[in-house]
């Protein structure tokens, strides 16, 4: 499909800036994807659309400090890298800044050598794979003097509250390049509260890199490929999935993360079963959606991988009206924006 079918018109000042000063008092559409009806809610109203025996799949995955800001070896040439995956023994996938100037054997030096990156490998687009040697532990290390990887459309400097506004207060399993934003707007008493009707609510990691948020540059979507991003599901969540299947009751996945770990793993066993694996699903309308029911997610970037995912799961037309309607009542947009529940 021509990737002009996924463009709609979105006033600068509508990407938040900020997030919401309450979690759970950010702006939520309610889209019922049966009757093609949609309602003006506020986030912390989406725990009367839930039903006891619901299963909220959230992504646990935690935001490091992945930004890094360094000089090369000799020239002293600035470089900026942005920490993807790890690829074990000290060795991580990075997206460079100024990636012309690092080939293989180059060294960066990051603040005081607390970091000191050394290029094993080029590869198109930017991305180098790097080691690294420090003192100590990497994460601790790192947490010293990395920023948190704020995406490029917000403008204000990264500082010390996005440590925690960039994050869910559920973040668990560091690893991630970005943030499963769809669940900024969870507070820990909503989850209670959740809880406490009888909704079940389950973690699965999946570890966000260039897949997620790498834009399309091709015009046609059948030439785009995604990245592969490394997630993990445990035997007791692939058993509660399984018994939710059989019982009929909904799975709602928190973001477009979840749902590409769910939909990833049942394409392959036909249910769900328990795997350390990666996935480069690219999901997009002809779809057939397998494993969730509901989804809970943000609004995102024109021509995006992500607005076709939500396209392929309510249909284009019915997407882009819904997001009219946002842009027509100054819904925020991205990260740290309002918030759609898409349900049946």
């Amino acid at each position: 499909m021509d990737i002009s079918l996924f463009d709609y018109y979105l006033p600068e000042e509508l990407i938040a800036q900020e997030p919401s000063k309450v979690r759970d008092e950010c702006k939520l559409l309610a889209v019922n994807k049966e009757t093609k009806t949609y309602e003006d809610k506020i986030f912390k109203d989406i725990i009367d659309y839930l039903k006891p025996g619901d299963v909220l799949v959230r992504n646990n995955t935690k935001v490091i400090p992945a930004r890094l800001f360094g000089t090369k070896d000799q020239t002293g040439a600035h470089v900026e890298v942005l920490l993807l995956k790890d690829l074990g023994n000290d060795t991580w996938e990075c997206l460079c800044g100024n990636a012309k100037a690092v080939k293989v054997g180059t060294k960066i030096h990051f603040k005081d050598d607390i970091l000191i990156g050394t290029c094993l490998g080029v590869f198109d687009e930017g991305i180098r794979h790097i080691k690294f040697d420090y003192k100590g532990i990497f994460l601790e290390e790192l947490d010293k003097i990395g920023l948190m990887p704020l995406p490029p459309y917000i403008h204000k400097e990264c500082n010390e509250d996005d440590k925690s506004d960039y994050q869910t207060v559920y973040a668990k399993v560091s690893g991630s390049a970005a943030a499963p934003t769809a669940g900024f707007h969870f507070t820990n008493e909503l989850l209670s509260k959740i809880e406490q009707k009888g909704i079940e609510v389950l973690d699965i990691t999946l570890n966000i890199g260039l897949g997620t948020f790498r834009p399309v540059k091709v015009q046609d979507t059948n030439d785009h490929v995604m990245h592969s991003e490394t997630y993990e599901i445990t035997s007791e969540v692939a058993t509660k999935l399984n018994e939710a299947k059989r019982e009929g009751r909904r799975i709602i996945a928190v973001g477009t993360t979840a749902v590409r770990t769910l939909e990833s793993n049942f394409n392959k066993f036909n249910k769900f079963e328990a795997e350390k694996s990666a996935t480069s699903i690219f999901i997009s309308p002809g779809y057939e959606y397998k494993a969730i029911d509901c989804l809970i997610t943000n609004f995102h970037l024109p021509k995006s991988t992500l607005v076709m995912l939500v396209s392929a799961f309510m249909g284009r037309e019915f997407t882009l009206e819904c997001y009219k309607h946002a842009v027509d009542y100054k819904y925020k947009f991205f990260s740290y924006g309002d918030s759609m529940f898409i349900y049946k």
